[in-house]
Parts: structure tokens; sequence; C-alpha cells
């Protein structure tokens, strides 16, 4: 118990130090994660069911060469892609919005430091110090929650892709 509360004394500093633009980051990473993991439970659970709906579907024609049939599979394909990739985009923007707020972060922060040098000149340190750290910390949160989702993105893509790919595969034209 005494470990839990440690922790979320050095967040709780931690978060005070980057300044508000931190929140705001922090809030952004939340919801970034919290698409990726509704992505991979998607992948493990839904996806087998959604693959066995459309070639269940599939395999209930009995004609598979006409014009019609090749734009049911097509709609069958393009209905479990749109599922498959859903959320996707938005982790994507989410990734791209992380190193902008940190940007944010790091203007405010030198803001802050140009206040400290008005108000009591170049000879306080502390309060420069202060700013300084609102400044980094920022761009720094911005840049790690990035570098996690766009690995997490790319990886949830690929995989998007590949089971799509493998449906269209299993999805055969012949009859």
């Amino acid at each position: 118990m005494q470990a839990l509360f440690e922790g979320y004394i050095a967040i709780r500093d931690f978060m005070e130090l980057g300044g508000p633009v931190l929140s705001i980051i922090a809030v952004v990473i939340l919801l970034m994660w919290v698409q990726i993991v509704e992505r991979a439970v998607f992948f493990g659970t839904s996806r087998k069911m959604r693959i066995a709906e459309a070639q269940a579907a599939w395999e209930a024609r009995r004609e598979r060469r006409s014009w019609q049939a090749h734009r049911i599979r097509e709609a069958l394909i393009s209905r479990f892609a749109l599922s498959a990739h859903a959320g996707i985009p938005m982790i994507k923007t989410l990734v791209a919005l992380c190193p902008l707020l940190g940007l944010l972060g790091t203007v405010t922060g030198m803001v802050a430091v140009f206040d400290a040098m008005a108000d009591a000149g170049t000879g306080n340190a502390r309060s420069m110090a202060a700013g300084v750290s609102q400044a980094t910390i920022p761009t720094m949160a911005g840049m790690v929650g990035a570098l996690s989702g766009v690995f997490a993105g790319i990886l949830l893509s690929r995989k998007a892709n590949r089971y799509v790919d493998g449906l269209q595969d299993s999805l055969t034209m012949d009859h």
C-alpha cells in the first residue's frame, strides 16, 4: 500500500512539473492506448467470428462467377475491412497530436521562463528552472507517447491488412 501511495505522489509531482499541457498529453495518450487495446481485443476475439460469418455467407452461395457474385464478394471483404481497420485512423491521429501538444508545452514553458526573467531578472535561477522543466517535460512526454503509439499503430495496421488479405484469399471464385 505504501508503494502505491509513493507511486501516486511521484506521478502527481511529475504532472505538476510539466504544467497544464502535460495533463492534456496524458489524456491523449490514455485515449490512444484505449483504442490500441480495443483493436488488440478485436483481433483476438471478434475477428474470427466476423471472418467466419463472411466465409459462411460466401459458401452459402451456389453461384460464384457472375458479376453479381463478384460484387457480393467485394462487399463481404469490404465490410470486414471496415471492421478490421476501425479505430486505426483515430490512433494515427492521436499519435500525430502527441508531439504537437509537446511543442505546445515547450512554448508555454518558455513563456514561463521569459516571465520569470522579466519579473526577477536573470539572477533567479530557481524560477527559470521551473519554466525550463515545464518546457522540456511535455516535449519528452509527447515524443514518448507518439513513439509508443507509432509502433502499436503500425502493428495493428499490418495485422488488419493481413487478415483482410487472408479473407480475400479464402473467398474463392470456383463453382
